[in-house]
């Protein structure tokens, strides 16, 4: 009688520490072959993404032609640089679906917001308007190519909050 395969599941995030290949329970750094020139660059990939996160030039080894090897110090400096593309990434994504502008009306200040949602079939956006309390005193569906800006924002406060004419 043969004795059946091994089936125990290997952990494809476990954690790995060689020249070329670190991983840790977030991210793995590859060093691979620069395809752009004939240098090595690191690829910074966020365990569950399909693309790395960060590409950029490794350093060559002493022999000039081979990478240098990945170590730890090398590894967290690539997870801080990554971890501070994604941010900024994110941050610019919020900033482009999610502005407001500031209103003075005879009644007080008003807050005017603009809400994107970049559906792939259905993008829509929503414009909202709160009083200095955060009360809502206005919320109406735009489309999302919609310009909020305060000369937008006062025309439409000004036009008693009816729903813009056009998307722009």
């Amino acid at each position: 009688m043969t004795e059946a395969p091994d089936t125990e599941e290997v952990d494809p995030f476990a954690p790995i520490q060689s020249p070329r290949l670190w991983r840790d329970e977030v991210w793995t750094a590859r060093v691979m072959k620069n395809e752009d020139d004939e240098g090595w660059a690191v690829a910074m990939t966020r365990h569950g993404e399909s693309e790395p996160a960060l590409v950029a030039p490794w350093t060559m080894g002493r022999d000039k032609k081979n990478p240098k090897p990945l170590d730890m110090a090398a590894f967290n400096t690539w997870v801080k640089t990554a971890s501070e593309v994604l941010r900024r990434h994110e941050q610019q994504l919020h900033a482009m679906l999610h502005k407001s502008a500031y209103v003075s009306t005879d009644n007080g200040r008003v807050l005017v917001t603009l809400d994107v949602v970049p559906d792939e079939f259905e993008p829509n956006a929503t414009l909202s308007a709160f009083d200095a309390d955060g009360g809502e005193l206005a919320k109406v569906r735009v489309s999302p190519a919609f310009k909020l800006n305060g000369a937008s924002a006062l025309a439409w406060v000004e036009a008693k909050f009816s729903p813009p004419a056009s998307g722009r």
